[in-house]
């Protein structure tokens, strides 16, 4: 099997372009946690793991401005081109979307100076070969920052539990693979072992909580459900079960509060 056969299959669904938007609306408002603590300089060379469609790339450039220069990289062409028409429309021309894997490919375009993702290192298969190979594209004293979920039961918005009874499981890794999925990393200790064995130095750690009011589908839509394997038989009940779920967080204006814990990550390339 290839690296991250699994995740890329799931990846590159062209469906999901369609509906990437409002999945964006449930965590656009951690963009300026990670961004901080990236704490980007005008000039910097940025790498942007798994940068989906684009729009934290963009404020990064944003950032660094016309000397500086961002890579966004995904293994979803899908949201690459997404990500690509954006910035186009945005008049950016110092960042580049190219479809990768992180985890094995050289990144042309560095040395980079930082190294940012939002929530998009949960899912390598091999993850302490991936952030090896992302400490190989930063130079000597760069740094990586990156925000992933803190533990499932602190963000009751997921609702795999609600739909456990209907969807397959998640595939058995074979040997020499980890599992992947949004909660991958969100044990500090598991997290903080990867990036030490990788190479990383002074790892460090915030968790923050917050709350956005959104609408119920940023989370959870029909597509979401076929996206993650309810077969056409079993999607009216999976329906069913997450709207009682999601009861718990409607507001009267028609939108949802949902709480989501994450926590940063930084490290050095010392």
């Amino acid at each position: 099997m290839g690296t991250n056969e699994f995740e890329r299959r799931r990846w590159n669904d062209e469906r999901w372009v369609a509906v990437w938007p409002k999945r964006e609306r449930l965590t656009d408002a951690i963009s300026d946690y990670l961004l901080d603590a990236a704490a980007l300089r005008r000039g910097e060379r940025v790498l942007d793991i798994g940068c989906g469609g684009g729009k934290t790339s963009m404020a990064a450039a944003r950032l660094v401005g016309g000397e500086g220069m961002v890579v966004g990289a995904d293994f979803s062409a899908p949201l690459s081109q997404l990500a690509g028409q954006r910035a186009a429309e945005a008049g950016l021309d110092n960042v580049d979307f190219r479809v990768l894997d992180v985890q094995t490919d050289t990144i042309e375009g560095g040395p980079f100076d930082v190294a940012i993702s939002q929530f998009g290192v949960m899912f390598f298969d091999e993850p302490i070969t991936a952030f090896r190979n992302v400490r190989a594209q930063l130079r000597p004293g760069g740094r990586i920052a990156f925000a992933c979920w803190q533990a499932m039961e602190r963000n009751p918005w997921f609702f795999a539990a609600a739909v456990a009874e209907f969807a397959p499981p998640p595939p058995t890794p074979v040997p020499g693979k980890s599992p992947t999925g949004p909660f991958a990393l969100a044990d500090p200790a598991t997290a903080t072992h990867i990036l030490q064995s990788a190479g990383f130095a002074n790892v460090r750690r915030t968790a923050h909580q917050i709350e956005v009011a959104v609408p119920e589908d940023s989370v959870v839509d029909e597509a979401q459900l076929r996206f993650v394997g309810i077969p056409e038989d079993k999607l009216a009940a999976a329906q069913a079960a997450v709207g009682a779920h999601m009861q718990q967080f409607k507001l009267e204006n028609g939108l949802s509060r949902f709480p989501l814990a994450f926590q940063l990550l930084q490290a050095d390339n010392a």
